[in-house]
This record gives structure tokens, sequence and C-alpha cells, in this order.
């Protein structure tokens, strides 16, 4: 459809301000039916030239909306609408809520998902058709990865993270699952079947990738701010690695201490044992500065650092990182030489131009305030509740409520028979007897979505 002509009538002496007075005209012309999916409106510039007030209470009234699901940004294409609630047709479609009969929408809280929004964004197709354009190779990718994507993953990490990186020492993985297996490779060289020690509640598919290489995985009781060094000191045999999340301890959401890292390093360096650190989602952080990545700390210890883009662009890319030093570094990339890369070129070349052109910066920055405005609608709708507490709040894409009088895993099948999906926490406990609670991702589902499966479930625990 064409450019739309909005009517739009604004109150400078209303006490209401201005951005939210245009936002809630253009809320209800799309409800109304008078803006229609696909209707392009006039770009922010423009229409604040035509109203009289400033581009940015127009940009704070699309961001808005667009927050909401009623409108889309196509870069240079305009801002489109994009739905209408009471057509249901124009919704979004969603995946049925079983592989049956039932066809039904399903909103999913599935905790890791991001919200999906650059493979939409103009610097992200720039980036691809920049690409495709490339002159053509008959030779496979290096094993290492390419020598432009590595660098531009060491120049983003040293402004994201702080961390001085050497190209060198970057390896390009196929996401997080392929980093665990290669590091599962390297620690068999050795002969044995390698022993890692994992957090208990942590990562459940991490668990289930490193068992399926051959590794003996082990599991030690966590809080919220992951392992204390103090538990390392009194095991009674050595594992040959600790896999840690320390900037975010998955799912609990806790930070670890500076000085449970410095120790976990010392205990590191003194007995040989590799830390894996997996920095999953510290892009993410909604109230507290991030602490340092421990890859970053002086130490003798070797760390690996576990990166991935599927929490900051989309775990459809399958593409990650590691960053490695000492020995166990140099062992991994003469793994990873023999093994090769499971990563396309192209898909390298692409992510390079995105980085280097500086289109990932401005999407973690998007995708930052779009999480911290659904993180405060989960709040708002939960957080003033006595019957449970929340927590995973400082950063990332998930949080955590916990609750009595009612068992998490049933609350969950009949979150599900009512069309919204939510993971139980006690499925990412192994050893330990595991908290009454739920997971909820807010990363992918837009802020309707988000409000109306709050409700599902406030409605359940009301229930209860």
């Amino acid at each position: 459809m064409g450019e739309a002509e909005i009517p739009v009538m604004l109150d400078r002496d209303s006490p209401s301000p201005l951005a939210a007075q245009l936002a809630g005209q253009l809320r209800s012309a799309i409800l109304n039916g008078v803006l229609r999916p696909d209707h392009t409106l006039p770009a922010t510039r423009r229409l604040a030239s035509e109203l009289g007030i400033s581009r940015g209470v127009v940009v704070r009234a699309f961001e808005q909306l667009a927050g909401e699901g009623f409108l889309e940004s196509q870069g240079a294409g305009g801002t489109r609408v994009v739905i209408r609630p009471d057509v249901q047709s124009a919704a979004p479609k969603e995946r049925p809520a079983s592989g049956g009969h039932d066809a039904r929408p399903v909103i999913d809280l599935t905790p890791g998902r991001p919200s999906g929004t650059p493979f939409k964004d103009r610097e992200w197709r720039h980036a691809w058709r920049r690409a495709v354009s490339e002159p053509g190779t008959t030779h496979l990718p290096p094993p290492l990865g390419t020598a432009a994507l590595r660098e531009a993953v060491a120049g983003h990490l040293a402004v994201s993270r702080g961390l001085a990186v050497d190209a060198e020492n970057v390896i390009i993985t196929a996401g997080t699952s392929d980093a665990l297996q290669l590091a599962v490779a390297t620690l068999r060289g050795g002969g044995d079947r390698p022993r890692i020690l994992v957090e208990d509640p942590g990562y459940p598919t991490a668990r289930r990738v490193m068992s399926a290489a051959g590794a003996a995985v082990e599991t030690v009781p966590v809080d919220g701010d992951g392992l204390r060094a103090a538990q390392l000191a009194s095991l009674s045999r050595l594992p040959d690695a600790v896999l840690i999340t320390p900037s975010h301890q998955y799912p609990l959401g806790g930070r670890m201490p500076v000085q449970e890292r410095l120790g976990l390093l010392k205990w590191a360096a003194d007995h040989n044992v590799l830390v894996l650190e997996d920095d999953y989602d510290s892009e993410f952080r909604h109230r507290r500065m991030p602490l340092p990545a421990v890859a970053s700390l002086p130490s003798r210890a070797d760390v690996a650092l576990l990166g991935s883009f599927s929490k900051t662009l989309s775990p459809w890319l399958r593409c990650g990182y590691l960053v490695v030093r000492g020995e166990s570094g140099r062992r991994l990339k003469a793994m990873r030489e023999d093994l090769g890369t499971p990563v396309p070129g192209i898909l390298q070349s692409a992510l390079a131009h995105y980085i280097r052109g500086g289109g990932l910066s401005r999407h973690i920055t998007r995708a930052r305030r779009e999480y911290a405005h659904r993180r405060a609608l989960l709040i708002e709708r939960l957080g003033s509740r006595a019957d449970l507490e929340l927590g995973a709040l400082d950063g990332g894409l998930h949080a955590v409520i916990r609750f009595q009088g009612k068992d998490a895993a049933t609350l969950s099948a009949e979150a599900l028979q009512r069309g919204v999906r939510v993971v139980p926490l006690a499925d990412y406990y192994a050893d330990r007897p595991p908290v009454n609670g739920l997971v909820i991702g807010y990363g992918a589902p837009t802020d309707l979505q988000l409000t109306k499966a709050l409700d599902v479930i406030a409605g359940l625990l009301d229930e209860a």
C-alpha cells in the first residue's frame, strides 16, 4: 500500500507528553482500521515538520509502537503498519501448541530467543549483498575462520567487553555447542575420558552436548552468583575443565563476584584446569555495569571465552567464537585445524562486514532498549505480587519467577493449554533438588504477546 494520511491533533496544553499523545492516536488509528497493515507512515522528519514538533518526539512514538508490535521499521523503506490486532490473519503466525491437530497460536516464552529483528535491518541486508558480490573462491574457508571475521570479533570484544584480544587467538565456531564439542575433542587428545565440571542448575544443552562428545560431566551446586572458589578447593578429584557462566549465571541470573573469579583462576592455574567461560549474553545489562570477563583478568590459568551471535543476532545463524590463550589455546587451534571449520565462508564474510560497518553495535543498542522495555512490562505485571519472587533481572533475555502453592510443571502444562509456552525452572537442574519456578524468556515476543502471556500466568497463579 502507499503512504498513509494520518489524522493527528496534538494538545500542547495537555499534561500528557507529546510522544505519548502521538503514539496513542496512531495506536487508535490502527485499532480502528484507519491505518491498515502495509500502510507506510511518513518519514519522521517530514511528519515532525507537518505537526510542528521535534523529530525526537516522532521517533519516540514510533519506537513505542514498534515495541508493541504495531509498526516495523524498514530503514530506507520507511515505517509500516504490521499488525491490526482485531484481524487474526494480519497478526504474525505463531507455532502451534503441539504437533497434533490443535492449531491454536502459541506465545513462546522459551528463554534464549532474541527478537529476530536484525534480519529486517537494512545494514544486515547490505552486508550480505557485499558478501555475495565478492569474487568467488574454490578454496575451503580457513579452519580457524576468515581473517576478516576474526579481526572484527576482536575489535567488537575490545569495545563491548574491554577485552584486549589478538585476532590470532580467535577461533570462529558454529555456536556454543560446536565450541564445547571442540573443547571435549581437544581434552580427549590426552587419551582418557575428560571430566568437566558444570554448574547445577545450569545449561542443559551444554551438559547433553559434552556428554555426547565423550566427556564425563559432573555438577557442582551453585546459587545465583555461580560457584565459589571454596567449593573447588574441596573437590576430591580434579576435573580437566570447568564450565561457568560468570557474567549472568544461567538460569538464575546472578554474577560471580570478582574475588571468586580471582580465586577460580588461582585454583585453575595451580591444578592445570581449563576454564571455559560462557559469556552468552553479557551485552544486555539492564541495571549494573558488567564485570570484566574472567578471560581478561591477569592469571597463569588457561581460559577459553565462549561467545555466540545467537543472543545478539539469531540462533538461526549458528555462528560464534572462542577466544583462547595458553597451551590449551594452542591445542584447541590445532584440533580445529585438523577438523576444519563448519561455518560457511559467505556467512563469515557477511558478519565481518556487518560488525566492521557498525551494524552489530547499533543493533545491540536498539535491542537493549527493546529488551529493557519488555523487562519493565514483566516487572509491572508480576513484580508487586507477594506470592512470587522475581529474579535474573539484571541482564539478559529472561527472568526467573519462584513461587509456592502450585507445581511449576503443572502450571506450565496448563499455560500451554491456554496458548503460552513456558519452561519450568526444574528443567535446568541435574543432580540437586530443583526450586519450584518458571524461566520466562522475553526477548522474542512482542509487547502485546508478552502482556497477554503474563496475564495467563498471573491468572493461573491466582487460581492456585
